[in-house]
């Protein structure tokens, strides 16, 4: 049995709500911070491994950021590492002051881009003890150049600072879907996302099918890569041959400096992972394990 509460806390003076799934006993339990994909909200991918995570034992914690969902902020929809990565951080502190959590035993896990924005944190707060990853995507500044070849990576930087000048200027922002069906800009070009965040399979209430086009100009030059050899912690990593980009999940996991493992599951690609329990059930029979052993 697993209690829900609605809880709110502050990421660098703006307020962030979040819900808190605690299992049922007495003392003080470990507990784990869950971060998500891109422009995704706590209802969605992020809530069900935090659920799935209390029921094996855990507090665990899966929260809007900065700019999305119940959380406040402005510009909406700003997708930026770096200020995730800070929400991650007072996510730890706001964990760690509650009276059911031993803030001695706080890990965190990333699913999709929440893999290498928690990279990004780990790297840097000491508060985290053990911490791992779900089909997480481990961003990488160099390849994402390669990917966008031809001039597409500059022009995409320019529209970015663009768009950011007109907010600081006007307080307009632009944005994009986050997916779609049309031959129209896109954040995430993917059939498979629009199958989960454009219909009622993911597109839950709390959720807006919106990318501020401003965000390019921190998430394309950002490189979880780079974290890797600063994490020294127990790091797990659960991936799939049919998830975004292995080739960057062996590149960063060969990278990190302290004890590690890596477990291949069986998916139709990489949304699969968000919702299915066929996925979700295995990839968490690995995350209790490793933080049993960890935590």
């Amino acid at each position: 049995m697993v209690e829900t509460r609605r809880v709110t806390f502050e990421s660098e003076g703006v307020t962030v709500v979040g819900t808190l799934y605690v299992p049922q006993g007495e003392g003080r339990r470990p507990a784990l911070v869950v971060d998500g994909p891109l422009t995704s909200v706590k209802e969605q991918a992020q809530g069900n491994y935090a659920r799935a995570l209390a029921e094996r034992g855990y507090v665990t914690l899966a929260f809007d950021h900065r700019f999305f969902g119940e959380s406040g902020g402005q510009p909406r929809q700003y997708e930026s590492p770096a200020k995730k990565i800070e929400d991650i951080q007072s996510a730890v502190a706001f964990l760690g002051s509650l009276p059911e959590v031993d803030a001695a035993r706080i890990g965190a896990v990333g699913v999709c881009a929440g893999g290498g924005y928690v990279a990004g944190a780990v790297a840097r707060e000491p508060r985290i003890k053990a911490w791992g990853a779900v089909a997480g995507f481990f961003h990488d500044a160099e390849k994402q150049r390669e990917w966008m070849s031809g001039g597409g990576y500059e022009k995409a930087i320019e529209q970015a600072r663009e768009a950011r000048r007109r907010w600081e200027a006007t307080g307009e922002i632009e944005t994009i879907p986050a997916v779609g069906k049309g031959d129209g800009p896109v954040a995430m070009p993917l059939a498979e996302a629009y199958e989960y965040y454009g219909t009622p399979r993911g597109a839950v209430a709390n959720y807006v099918n919106g990318f501020a086009v401003m965000s390019r100009e921190d998430t394309l030059p950002y490189d979880a890569q780079q974290a890797a050899p600063q994490i020294r912690i127990p790091t797990v990593v659960v991936h799939s041959e049919k998830a975004l980009a292995p080739a960057l999940a062996r590149k960063f996991y060969d990278a990190l400096s302290g004890p590690k493992a890596i477990h291949w599951l069986e998916s139709q690609g990489q949304i699969d992972f968000y919702d299915d329990p066929r996925l979700i059930a295995p990839a968490v029979d690995h995350l209790e394990a490793h933080f049993r052993e960890q935590l």
